[in-house]
């Protein structure tokens, strides 16, 4: 798993790229990506999969902001990036979510 980050030339927009690895996707047919940027719809944003077995997609976020998310696997599994940026406590369930920060450096 995996963020890669990018900015825009006025560093407003942070471009992330989310990355849900062969090994981590564990033989998933699809993946979605929900969290505080899709107000945690676990069905308006897809990742591609790759040949490889990855999955991945971008996505344009706001600058210097942190959001949450989670990876939602075959519409079953619930799973945490492995390489977030940090963790936080669920607010509605016994688990943490992801954080990706956008700060500008």
């Amino acid at each position: 798993m995996g963020l890669k980050k990018s900015f825009s030339d006025d560093k407003t927009k942070c471009t992330v790229t989310f990355t849900v690895t062969r090994e981590a996707a564990q033989g998933a047919k699809q993946i979605n990506i929900a969290g505080d940027f899709n107000s945690w719809s676990s069905t308006t944003t897809p990742m591609k999969p790759a040949k490889d077995g990855s999955f991945s997609v971008s996505l344009e976020l706001d600058a210097n902001r942190e959001y949450q998310f989670r990876y939602l696997l075959d519409n079953a599994k619930w799973e945490n990036d492995w390489n977030a940026d940090k963790y936080v406590p669920a607010p509605y369930s016994n688990a943490d979510n992801s954080v990706v920060e956008t700060y500008v450096k």
